[in-house]
């Protein structure tokens, strides 16, 4: 029987908020995975001399399956595009992950995909997730789908009008979301890829320990930062001219756009949070440590 130690893991975007984490615990784990990445000097010196690296592009299909080869698991995650169309951006990089695992035979495969893949459609950027998710399940292998949810980190983006007191959001302040550390994402792909007893596609999401609407993410805020900060909605027409003020192309500001008005009428996860997708790090841990 192989040991989890002699299995050859796989990751990608190792440098990444989630990515990084699963290296250091695959690390601590006695395990010395090979790391897919642009750039090795990205990696710290002590990380860099307990791995082994492929440096490459994720959307050079011939790359992918080079790096892959001998793999017993890998961690896909599909990094977004800077410009473009990033459904079909992640579209193109789910065939490459899907050619690996079927030109490679690699057993198992854990995909960091989105709460709303399961829409299949309508959901912004999201749906090329879903396209991957679709390109992974038709290989046959056995692949877990970590539909994820809201990172805290995208608040970071707004630090700036956090600081002034507000928070402005193109979703619905009364519409719930499940809201996740990306830290606690890390933790549960490299369970999951350190696992060696499941089979067949799964989803498992990782909802964070509770749903929460704007307004109620505004009220944690306020109180870590010290003072009022105060939710605003921004509508959709609204929304995309920011988007389009701020250079992006209309493909991504449809993906962009495209998720809060998809996944706020009405949506409601198909994945139901239960001691398995709920994880322990709340906002207000998160933001003490991030934005305070």
């Amino acid at each position: 029987m192989t040991t989890t130690t002699e299995r050859k893991i796989v990751v990608t975007t190792p440098t990444g908020q989630v990515g990084s984490r699963v290296v250091r615990l695959l690390v601590q784990a006695g395990v010395r995975p090979s790391l897919l990445l642009r750039d090795s000097s990205k990696l710290d010196p002590e990380t860099r001399a307990r791995v082994d690296v492929v440096e490459g592009d994720q959307g050079d299909a011939e790359y992918v399956v080079r790096a892959t080869r001998d793999a017993d698991v890998l961690f896909w995650v599909n990094p977004p595009t800077p410009s473009g169309d990033p459904v079909a951006h992640y579209t193109r990089l789910g065939a490459n992950a899907a050619l690996a695992v079927q030109e490679n035979g690699i057993a198992h495969t854990v995909f960091q995909s989105s709460v709303g893949a399961e829409k299949r459609h309508g959901a912004g950027e999201i749906d090329g997730l879903a396209r991957t998710e679709e390109q992974l399940n038709a290989t046959g292998a056995a692949v877990t789908h970590l539909r994820c949810g809201y990172f805290f980190s995208n608040l970071l983006m707004d630090a700036e009008s956090l600081r002034e007191g507000l928070l402005r959001t193109p979703w619905p302040l009364d519409h719930a979301l499940s809201w996740v550390a990306p830290r606690d994402i890390g933790d549960v792909a490299a369970a999951k890829l350190l696992a060696s007893n499941w089979q067949g596609t799964q989803v498992q999401a990782v909802h964070g320990p509770a749903d929460l609407t704007f307004a109620q993410v505004a009220g944690i805020l306020g109180e870590v930062l010290g003072h009022e900060v105060k939710p605003e909605h921004v509508p959709d027409d609204e929304f995309r001219s920011m988007l389009r003020s701020a250079g992006l192309p209309e493909a991504q500001v449809d993906g962009t756009a495209g998720m809060s008005a998809g996944l706020s009428d009405g949506f409601v996860a198909e994945d139901e949070r239960s001691v398995v997708t709920t994880t322990p790090t709340t906002l207000a841990a998160w933001a003490q440590q991030y934005l305070r």
